[in-house]
């Protein structure tokens, strides 16, 4: 099977450099970006062999997102040895990015994310997903809330600095303001520079999906989808985060700065809901990547 490389949409203008293959947890219940690929490190030979593309065609860049699905579960050993040889490479980087989960903060010292941090590695991208524990342990996460808070007011101490990952829907339906105000209140108290958004949705080939066909899960509608980004906006307290709400599966698709735009996100949504009001009660179509399409 041919490995896909997956990166967030802002990171394209990064230079992507592959140290991984396939994802180390592998389980959550909504997912199928790596199915069927074992998790292993990608040989030296070929880091360098990459790292001497990058320093013959693209020498100037900045910013480097090391890949697949989760570089950051690599040993700090590894992970210190990889930033070693980028800056040796391209000494123009100033920052190293990745896919990491709370799983594998766990695995470092603090002194070893202090090494790190200022080996650049900063921003990661994590998928946090929810406040509530019961919809954590759905989704098969593999860690709890308190867990999640612990790991990452450790990454912020070391100066690591997080994107945090949320899904609107993943407590299910019904349940759509209480997981909008824990997930609120997780981030509130971590302090995230970015927030990435979007909604419940699954491809054919995980729990999830299976789950949604035989109805032990019940996707909210649209009506509730809305509500639950108006109250979790509502209840952020977050200074200088980024809001990025263009992923496909969205309701509705914006972005901007908080706490500064919070009056003009929370103006799209009610906007949107106009614009919905004959489809509240419905649930949405979708295609591949949750996009919505009515």
């Amino acid at each position: 099977m041919k490995e896909m490389i997956y990166r967030p949409p802002f990171e394209a203008e990064s230079f992507l450099l592959q140290v991984t293959h396939g994802c180390s947890h592998n389980k959550c219940c909504f997912c199928t970006m790596y199915k069927g690929v074992e998790f292993s490190l990608v040989s030296e030979e070929d880091v360098d062999a990459q790292l001497r593309y990058g320093k013959r065609y693209d020498p100037e860049r900045a910013r480097v997102f090391l890949e697949n699905g989760d570089p950051f579960a690599m040993s700090a050993e590894r992970l210190i040895a990889v930033c070693e040889k980028i800056h040796a490479y391209l000494p123009k980087v100033e920052t190293i990015a990745m896919y990491a989960s709370i799983n594998n903060i766990r695995n470092k010292s603090d002194e070893e994310l202090r090494q790190l941090r200022e080996l650049g590695v900063n921003e990661l991208n994590i998928g946090v997903e929810s406040g509530l524990n019961d919809t954590l342990d759905y989704l098969n996460k593999g860690y709890t809330s308190d867990e999640a808070l612990h790991q990452l007011l450790r990454l912020k101490e070391a100066g690591i600095e997080f994107g945090a990952n949320v899904i609107f829907g993943a407590a299910g339906k019904g349940r759509h303001k209480e997981n909008a105000v824990a997930t609120a209140q997780l981030l509130n108290k971590t302090q995230p520079y970015l927030i990435f958004t979007g909604t419940m949705h699954a491809d054919s080939g995980c729990v999830l999906y299976e789950d949604i066909q035989s109805g032990r899960f019940a996707e909210p509608t649209f009506g509730e989808y809305l509500e639950e980004e108006k109250v979790f906006i509502e209840n952020l307290e977050v200074d200088g985060c980024r809001y990025f709400a263009l992923h496909p599966s969205n309701v509705t698709r914006m972005q901007g700065f908080l706490p500064q735009d919070k009056d003009l996100l929370l103006g799209r949504n009610r906007w949107n809901r106009k614009a919905l009001e004959k489809m509240l009660d419905r649930v949405p179509i979708r295609m591949g990547e949750g996009a919505i399409i009515g």
